[in-house]
């Protein structure tokens, strides 16, 4: 397989770097997802045996589950160059043209954040998607004029975090949507166990167990645990990784034993201690905490949310009664709705 970074600095290099050294290389070795494999399997091995193009494909779920992985895995089980960009990076219609006239037969482009896509990107990408062709426009004023140019038959993957954003024209050009659901524990143990193979750490059984259940679901979120439970163990132990290591090293990192972190404890804080069971608005919330609206609501509240600790209302966010336990703090019984009131209170 061949790779192109189109757009190298959409991710920051030292992290893309360590991720690709841990990230599969095939379908054989990708972990969990176990629907998505095999429809996978089904796919490449058709457009394998027909020697054609794999249809377009778009992998929807929160971040770290394995959408860009698996782009580069349809690229190297079709062993094709694979592309790399980012909807936001493509501001232009040119920038589109510009990497769709290098692509080569059945190569794979793969868009990252495809939801922020402008509008006017996103009308030059349906010809090519499903004619493979592509219209140029020539001059300005009268004088101009629209070239259209045949594209050899592509591969588009791509990956979004926020599937109603993506407008119903494109999202009908993909042959196959899948979404990608949060691992279980023993997928993100596996995960773990291979990733410290790759990079050298002595860990047991119950030290990948224990960083895996403290992983939020993520396979991303599991190696960088990893990657900093093995500095703590170098650093203070100098042995293997067991279930004590691996729960000193992740509590030094502040993260606890339901794999919040000092930002999901903030937000927990702010709802539970300040506002006192009040709903409070994604805006206020956020700014209580120092991150961006974006951020909370993408990467913070999803998780809190499937622990039962946090809900969203019509009037703002409320916090559970799950959540003042995990805080130590006492639920207010004054309004046993968590802050959402009927008509008739």
């Amino acid at each position: 397989m061949r790779e192109e970074f189109v757009d190298p600095d959409s991710v920051d290099a030292e992290e893309r770097s360590v991720e690709a050294g841990l990230r599969p290389a095939t379908l054989a070795e990708f972990v969990g997802q176990p629907e998505l494999r095999e429809h996978l399997q089904v796919v490449l091995g058709a457009a394998r045996r027909r020697q054609q193009a794999v249809d377009h494909l778009l992998f929807a779920g929160p971040p770290g589950l394995g959408k860009t992985t698996l782009a580069s895995i349809v690229a190297a089980e079709m062993d094709v160059a694979l592309h790399i960009t980012s909807g936001p990076a493509l501001e232009r219609a040119g920038d589109l043209a510009a990497i769709l006239t290098k692509l080569e037969p059945h190569d794979v482009l793969f868009i990252d954040e495809i939801h922020r896509l402008s509008r006017v990107v996103e009308e030059i990408l349906y010809p090519a998607m499903e004619d493979f062709q592509l219209d140029i426009v020539v001059g300005k004023g009268p004088a101009a004029s629209s070239i259209r140019l045949t594209l050899p038959p592509f591969t588009l993957v791509g990956a979004t975090t926020r599937t109603g954003m993506i407008t119903g024209p494109l999202r009908d050009r993909f042959g196959l949507v899948a979404r990608l659901d949060y691992y279980n524990a023993d997928d993100l143990r596996a995960i773990v166990v291979r990733a410290s193979g790759i990079l050298d750490v002595h860990i047991d059984t119950d030290g990948a167990r224990e960083i895996a259940r403290r992983s939020r679901g993520t396979p991303r979120i599991a190696n960088r645990l990893l990657r900093r439970v093995r500095d703590f163990a170098e650093m203070r132990v100098k042995g293997r990784i067991d279930a004590t290591v691996a729960r000193d090293g992740l509590a030094l990192f502040g993260v606890d034993d339901k794999g919040l972190d000092k930002v999901d404890r903030a937000i927990l804080s702010a709802l539970c201690e300040p506002f006192r069971g009040r709903a409070v608005g994604l805006s206020t919330l956020a700014i209580s905490v120092g991150e961006q609206p974006e951020t909370v609501e993408d990467v913070y509240e999803p998780f809190l949310i499937q622990l039962g600790m946090l809900a969203r209302t019509p009037r703002g966010r409320v916090a559970m009664p799950v959540a003042y336990e995990h805080l130590g703090l006492v639920a207010p019984t004054d309004n046993p709705r968590g802050g959402h009131r009927s008509l008739f209170d």
